[in-house]
């Protein structure tokens, strides 16, 4: 069992349990120990969002690495695929990424990336929580010269910035766009206003100013009510906004109406596929998609395939099957013929190239798919808990399905990075779907204060 690791990474409150110093200079010996085994001796990457407490997880990661006679390479804060994509082009090791993504600033987490870019296995996550609770690394202390070093990449963002722009299509420019950019005070934020400038687009750049505590406060990808409102107000052709670690894109179009990544997904995989680029006609989703996403999907000669609620697994079943295309209704967008995880800045860069393909506007775009009314609620629990260990739970779930007749769906998962059941109910009508769901709601409340 893996007590350290959730579905992404490791994630608590910063200075609490595991998300300690100590743990974290535990987790850098334990990677430094596993990549000496098969090192290329170019070192490890470690970069970070804006969050304070990504000062000293950092020195305490690169301590551990150094420790065990790895060298380490500090990029800075810079979004997550961003060091992904660092990790690969200096053929480092593995990566380490000090975020906790959407969460607010109190928390922080740890990812880690592979020398190709994508996110460990889990077979090697546990083999970490083996060594950092056993005792075999203590047989390796290198002494004297034979500690790691450590130096900073003072180029990281430049690098990335002309790795996003040589993904958008030469024969097109924005100059004729004015583009609305949220970084949510985040990794982005040094990143994404010159990415779209460079390219030629007027931008409007909102919460750009991290002061480390602001990361995701009231805007971003979880709040876009600024920046639609923003694209209303200054007549701009689209926003994008992008979570703290810049993994995840939301957008709202010309009239500030929100597209969410169901829409995003249609409208790309429509694009690909006139272009005989989506493999196998498949777009990869996960069960949160919309049920109107399939359908649309469907009617352009193409299947959709779920796994999972998590980016990883649609990284994974990308690449065991072959498929090049997929993504989250919260705004991961899996490009993997450009990059192995999931970057908001290039996916806003796709959608751009589609509107100048196309030349159409965002809102005419968005009428690709028509979505089914959909409900997602959270209970927070004072401990993680299982609804199976709830009674009657199971059979009132199977009751609500017979009623949607198979013109619905129903969900119900823990999260996997804080202790909160996540309830979501699809279907024709929505007093009904909403009905069913505080229905599901309240047993998980009475059960969590029994």
């Amino acid at each position: 069992m893996r007590t350290l690791f959730g579905t992404d990474g490791i994630r608590g409150e910063a200075n609490t349990h595991p998300m300690t110093t100590e743990i974290a200079m535990q987790v850098g010996r334990a990677i430094a120990f596993i990549v000496r085994e098969n090192s290329h001796g170019h070192g490890i990457v470690i970069g970070k969002d804006t969050r304070l407490s990504c000062y000293m997880l950092e020195n305490a990661l690169a301590a551990g690495i150094c420790s065990m006679g790895v060298d380490v390479m500090l990029v800075g804060p810079l979004p997550t695929p961003g060091i992904s994509f660092i990790t690969t082009s200096m053929r480092a090791d593995a990566g380490v990424v000090i975020s906790a993504s959407h969460n607010p600033f109190q928390d922080n987490g740890i990812k880690i990336f592979s020398g190709d870019g994508f996110k460990l296995a889990d077979e090697l996550e546990q083999e970490i929580e083996d060594l950092i609770f056993s005792q075999k690394m203590e047989v390796l202390r290198p002494v004297a010269g034979d500690i790691g070093k450590a130096r900073r990449i003072e180029d990281s963002k430049g690098r990335y910035i002309v790795f996003l722009k040589h993904a958008f299509p030469r024969q097109f420019s924005l100059d004729d766009f004015h583009v609305v950019v949220d970084c949510a005070h985040g990794a982005t934020y040094g990143v994404a206003p010159h990415v779209f400038e460079e390219l030629g687009a007027r931008v409007s750049a909102l919460n750009v100013h991290p002061d480390g505590t602001n990361i995701n406060r009231r805007c971003g990808a979880l709040h876009p009510e600024e920046m639609a409102r923003t694209v209303r107000d200054e007549g701009a052709d689209l926003g994008l906004a992008f979570d703290g670690d810049g993994d995840r894109l939301i957008v709202c179009d010309e009239k500030g109406q929100i597209v969410d990544g169901d829409c995003i997904m249609a409208i790309c995989a429509r694009e690909l596929m006139g272009r005989g680029s989506l493999r196998k006609k498949t777009l990869v989703a996960t069960v949160m998609s919309n049920m109107g996403l399939e359908i649309a999907i469907e009617s352009m000669g193409g299947a959709l395939v779920r796994t999972p609620v998590g980016d990883r697994h649609v990284v994974e079943h990308m690449r065991t099957h072959g498929y090049n295309f997929g993504g989250e209704q919260s705004g991961h967008l899996i490009f993997l013929d450009h990059i192995t995880t999931g970057d908001g800045i290039l996916a806003g860069l796709q959608l751009l190239a589609i509107m100048c393909r196309r030349q159409q506007p965002l809102s005419e775009l968005a009428t690709i798919m028509e979505r089914f009314p959909q409900v997602l609620k959270n209970v927070r629990t004072r401990t993680r808990m299982s609804v199976e260990e709830i009674p009657t739970f199971s059979a009132t779930v199977r009751k609500l399905e017979e009623k949607l007749n198979g013109a619905g769906r129903i969900l119900v998962r823990p999260s996997g990075t804080e202790p909160v059941i996540r309830v979501m109910v699809e279907g024709q009508d929505e007093n009904t779907i909403n009905e069913m769901a505080d229905e599901l709601c309240e047993l998980i409340a009475i059960a969590d204060r029994m």
